[in-house]
């Protein structure tokens, strides 16, 4: 790689704008330079991150070119303008293939733009791929990918978290400045934590899910990820708002999250779980957030402790939940209408199970199965009903935390990235990777996660924000403060980036 595509791809989102706003560099020069250490670093060894399932390179360049005549014009633009964004492979793309990294939607290539991808393209930011992630989003290592395999940019032996993995590994390769994903139960913010890169979810109802493919309809929303806060906050701004296509969409603007990005830690009432920093969490990761906490209290926060005290049920209540909504949006998947199909001359029964056996991987055959038994007769009261019933009370428990605190802070994930392949034997284990995450998505919550330094292994530590419904300029607002406390600007290992771990 070159010297100005090392330059060019150290520019976050923010400061790629103001160089092009400038006319410093060109669009076209930016993205050229992204799309060569994605070339680098993404193929072409056993060794490769990964991170993209397609990378759109001439289409990326026309879009390049576009924002470039566009600049010169003098017509008004956006921050995004000329800005290179990578895609989850979740979003539905015109004329780009969509998978969600599913054999099942093999050759799928939508003829329409979901929302946020129509938001990104009026904004004028070029849309450089689609990236990998765990099949339907059920997962949290990217190794339910039907398309292959991503590895953590920190250690190529390690996942990067999921179901994001794509998304975050990515960013903090600095083969894209920004991209985003999609947070069920954590899928943003774990990816974010185990890549040392910042990912925020939304309030539910934040951004429009209209052409966002669906898992867990009352759980699912989309959100984006970047190396600092005010480059994620800037992406929120620009897909945020009220769209009438999606019923769950909240009839609001986008807010102004950069205004009171820089009002620091002064007065704020930092709540901190008690639930959170109990057993197994890893001693390292305590340490670090702990650190965090202190910090903030030096700075003029003040720290409240707070209980949840039905924290305990909510993994428990999340796969009842999720599995139920999954089962019920993956039933259209039967090799009609678009994607993959099987054993049609046995008959329309024969071809619905045949397509749907060789285009479901075993998690989502899973969890299907799951969801089915939870909503069958006979079970309906005594699993979904009551998970909905305890999921009210883990909203209550924050409802009441919030009269006393203003965000709390939290550790994004029990522990740091963990190896490919040690928990794929071991679904319990696997889902328990969410367990600090997945209260946030059944409460509806606005959520970030932010790197708080590096374990002893060189490996990124996650530190986790919430804070009250509709409250993001709030919770960006604190995420920056930590940022600034924290100092972190470490990044992957160059040698193992540019270099072949095939040695």
């Amino acid at each position: 790689m070159s010297e100005l595509t090392d330059q060019l791809t150290d520019l976050g989102v923010a400061q790629a704008s103001q160089r092009l706003a400038a006319r410093d560099v060109s669009s076209e020069e930016l993205t050229r330079a992204f799309l060569e250490r994605t070339l680098a670093l993404d193929q072409g060894t056993s060794q490769a991150i990964g991170a993209y399932l397609e990378l759109s390179a001439e289409s990326a360049l026309d879009q390049a070119r576009a924002a470039d005549a566009l600049l010169a014009s003098g017509a008004p633009t956006t921050p995004l303008t000329g800005v290179p964004i990578a895609l989850k492979d979740i979003f539905i793309t015109r004329d780009l293939a969509t998978t969600c990294a599913s054999k099942i939607l093999a050759g799928f290539k939508p003829r329409f733009d979901g929302t946020v991808v129509a938001r990104l393209r009026e904004a004028g930011a070029v849309i450089t791929g689609k990236l990998n992630m765990d099949e339907f989003a059920m997962g949290s290592s990217t190794e339910n990918s039907a398309l292959g395999t991503t590895r953590n940019p920190w250690n190529r032996a390690c996942v990067p978290g999921g179901s994001s993995g794509g998304s975050a590994a990515a960013v903090a390769a600095r083969m894209v400045p920004g991209s985003f994903g999609t947070d069920t139960g954590g899928s943003i913010r774990q990816p974010a934590a185990l890549c040392g890169v910042v990912g925020m979810k939304p309030t539910y109802g934040r951004v429009s899910r209209y052409g966002v493919i669906a898992f867990a309809s009352s759980l699912d929303q989309v959100g984006p990820l970047a190396n600092n806060v005010e480059d994620t906050a800037l992406l929120f701004e620009a897909v945020a708002g009220h769209d009438p296509r999606d019923s769950t969409s909240i009839p609001q603007p986008a807010p102004d999250c950069r205004g009171s990005l820089h009002d620091g830690a002064k007065g704020l009432r930092v709540g901190v779980p008690r639930e959170y920093f109990g057993e197994g969490l890893d001693p390292e990761v305590e340490k670090s957030v702990r650190a965090l906490l202190a910090a903030l209290e030096r700075e003029g926060a003040s720290l409240v402790e707070v209980e949840l005290p039905h924290t305990e049920y909510a993994v428990a209540t999340y796969y009842i939940v999720a599995t139920a909504e999954a089962s019920s949006n993956l039933g259209r998947y039967d090799g009609v209408r678009y994607g993959l199909r099987e054993g049609e001359d046995g008959g329309l029964t024969n071809m619905y199970g045949a397509s749907r056996d060789a285009g479901f991987g075993a998690e989502v055959k899973r969890r299907i199965v799951l969801g089915s038994y939870a909503l069958s007769a006979g079970y309906y009261d005594a699993y979904y009903l009551k998970a909905m019933k305890v999921r009210t009370l883990i909203r209550r428990d924050f409802d009441l935390a919030f009269q006393n605190c203003d965000v709390l802070l939290t550790p994004t994930s029990p522990d740091t990235a963990f190896e490919l392949g040690s928990r794929t034997d071991d679904p319990l284990k696997m889902y328990l990777s969410d367990v600090l995450t997945i209260p946030c998505n059944l409460a509806g919550l606005p959520g970030l996660s932010l790197p708080c330094g590096l374990d002893s292994k060189g490996l990124p530590i996650g530190a986790q924000l919430l804070a009250p419904p509709l409250a993001e300029p709030l919770l960006f607002r604190a995420a920056r403060a930590c940022e600034k406390l924290v100092g972190f600007d470490q990044r992957p290992p160059e040698q193992d980036l540019a270099g072949s771990a095939d040695k």
